[in-house]
């Protein structure tokens, strides 16, 4: 199996995404990320769902005492009062260095490799200084399971 079979075809975070457009592109294609491009289409980073949500909905001190909070968080509360202004807001305050990549003729279990290897879900796919799109852990998995339901 190569990697063009689980490839996930999405579009890009670009400058002046909102994000509430990324946080739809990611829900739709179930990725926790999205390459980040200039206008001539060049990956220049990425933005990821966990970076956005714990820069703009936790502070620091949460996340260090995370297995002490107690059950009654205040901050959780005001935080359904930001999230129009979070939505509203664009992706590039969230950009973030570029993420791990192979080509579409690659194996699939290179990209499973390169995604233990960095600790993450997802790799992206990049032929010729071209976006593809992505492989997700989850898009292994539904492969496979379609493979089992052929035998």
């Amino acid at each position: 199996m190569i990697v063009k079979q689980v490839l996930i075809s999405t579009k890009v975070a670009i400058s002046g995404m909102t994000v509430r457009e990324f946080f739809e592109e990611c829900a739709r294609v179930s990725s926790p990320g999205l390459p980040y491009c200039d206008d001539g289409g060049n990956i220049r980073g990425r933005v990821t769902l966990k970076n956005i949500l714990m820069r703009s909905c936790l502070p620091d001190f949460m996340v260090e005492l995370a297995m002490v909070l107690g059950e009654e968080l205040s901050h959780m509360q005001d935080m359904a009062t930001e999230t129009t202004h979070l939505l509203d807001s664009p992706v590039d305050q969230y950009v973030q260095e570029p993420h791990i990549s192979l080509t579409s003729d690659s194996p699939a279990v290179k990209a499973l490799a390169m995604m233990g290897k960095s600790d993450t879900s997802y790799i992206f796919v990049v032929d010729d200084s071209n976006y593809q799109g992505v492989v997700t852990i989850q898009s292994l998995a539904a492969t496979l399971v379609g493979f089992d339901k052929l035998s």
